[in-house]
């Protein structure tokens, strides 16, 4: 394939790599470096601003000026390549001409209607949705983000089924509303406990640090399988409405599920009347190269949630793609939900245009090039190289380097959950990363690579070649 990135800005609003410079809200450009804006973005920030997951006074977010494409710089006029595409969410990169202009072109035309009624955006993009769905879920609820779409796919299980329990991974992040966070396995969920009862968390498969001793990825998933059924047993089979997994788990490790797992939990789910949902907020739309990753393993679930890549966050949009089985149980019966902004029209233009785009320029193709071609194999031989690299793996543009301390022991290089100390070593091997321009993704001992999809081979490569020299930092940490 090509090294040709896909339409970013025009020449007109991009910032000039030669004159890097950023657009005021009056429109006027500036040129960079511009510490007075700097220093009144920052102030706003710290002295009105309350951020997520943070300790407010321990924190010193990065006042950022402009982006374009897969790059985007700060005040002082440096450029890093986003190899987290933000949240996970910037599919289409900083800036995409094509998803700007359906925000403008649709503000100008109806920029809000109630979701009580009909609209062509609305409608044209959960078609969309639909067509590239599997079997036959072929309705979408649009929800406002990630969170939501779990809190309502589990309302609906609730409602079809009559029963109370839903069942998720250990490691899993849902969101962090009331049920979403209780879904969640992660540390994030302790410190809003207690909050849904009604939810039981189980061990899902993960060969590298394997919980039941496995020896082969087919052992992995039949033990994963048979503990996930006893849990279900246990917590009584006839109380559990839904089992909810991320597809691919994302923010805690990149977990790509063995061959056969998520048939079995599709047979689970069968065998004992319970609803299916997969959530795909961080990995639906391309980013492993799928519009679902449930594609890619041929698996069909009940639900499956969505949001950010939807429409790379322009506009906040996630949503439930829902089976015509539990559809028509709210042919007759109401659906006890509903959000002022469900399928708000500015949200679903972007969306839309997101198809055009994946379409117009093969997308799901080139990320799966991308990924078999570039980042898979430079990856295994970062592998090779480095005693501080314990496991690579993933798919598409979507990867995890899992870093140890002790590659014989598989000690992680930092603990689980570490913070403030324990956590410099981490810390240390992404600043090396920012230090030479690549902002990365880092969540306890592993790097993680989520680039847009539209980054440009070269500047791929070039984020690879710096992570493989960042992880020198990390070596110097490896038990001798």
């Amino acid at each position: 394939m090509t090294d040709t990135l896909l339409p970013q800005t025009d020449a007109a609003a991009a910032p000039d790599a030669a004159t890097p410079s950023f657009l005021d809200r009056a429109g006027t450009r500036h040129p960079l470096p511009d510490a007075a804006a700097e220093a009144q973005v920052r102030a706003d920030d710290r002295a009105h601003v309350f951020h997520s997951w943070s300790a407010q006074a321990l924190i010193d977010p990065l006042p950022i000026a402009s982006g374009e494409g897969a790059t985007f710089r700060d005040y002082a006029g440096n450029a890093y390549l986003d190899f987290s595409s933000q949240l996970v969410n910037l599919n289409l990169g900083h800036q995409h001409p094509d998803l700007v202009a359906a925000i403008q072109q649709q503000a100008g035309r109806l920029a809000t209607i109630q979701p009580s009624m009909a609209n062509d955006v609305r409608g044209e993009l959960a078609r969309r949705i639909a067509e590239v769905a599997p079997g036959d879920l072929d309705r979408v609820f649009f929800t406002n983000g990630g969170a939501d779409a779990n809190e309502y796919a589990v309302r609906m299980a609730r409602a079809v089924t009559g029963r109370r329990k839903v069942l998720s991974m250990y490691r899993s992040y849902h969101g962090g509303t009331a049920t979403a966070i209780s879904l969640t396995g992660d540390p994030r969920r302790w410190a809003n406990e207690p909050s849904d009862g009604s939810v039981a968390h189980f061990m899902g498969p993960y060969a590298y640090r394997s919980s039941f001793h496995s020896e082969s990825p087919a052992q992995e998933a039949e033990r994963a399988l048979a503990h996930l059924e006893q849990v279900i047993v246990l917590e009584g089979a006839s109380t559990v409405a839904a089992i909810i997994l991320e597809t691919i788990v994302g923010t805690n490790g990149v977990l790509v599920p063995p061959p056969g797992y998520l048939e079995g939990v599709r047979a689970l789910a069968d065998k004992y009347g319970i609803v299916y949902i997969a959530d795909e907020v961080m990995v639906g739309f391309g980013r492993v190269g799928e519009w679902f990753a449930v594609n890619h393993f041929g698996v069909t679930p009940d639900l499956i949630t969505f949001a950010k890549g939807v429409n790379s966050g322009y506009v906040p949009l996630g949503g439930v793609v829902i089976s015509q089985r539990i559809a028509s149980h709210f042919d007759t019966v109401a659906f006890a939900g509903g959000l002022t902004y469900s399928g708000h029209p500015l949200a679903c233009a972007p969306g839309v245009a997101t198809f055009e785009v994946f379409e117009r320029d093969g997308v799901l193709e080139r990320v799966r090039d991308l990924g078999e071609r570039v980042v898979g194999p430079r990856l295994r031989e970062i592998a090779e190289t480095h005693p501080s690299v314990g496991e690579v793996r993933g798919l598409g543009l979507f990867w995890a380097i899992e870093l140890v301390r002790d590659p014989a022991t598989r000690e992680p290089l930092v603990p689980f959950n570490a913070g403030g100390a324990d956590a410099a070593p981490m810390a240390a091997v992404a600043a090396a990363c920012k230090q030479a321009g690549l902002w990365p993704f880092v969540h306890f001992n592993r790097m993680h690579v989520a680039p847009p999809l539209v980054i440009s081979e070269a500047d791929l490569v070039r984020g690879l070649d710096i992570i493989d020299e960042a992880l020198k930092v990390a070596d110097a940490y490896v038990v001798a």
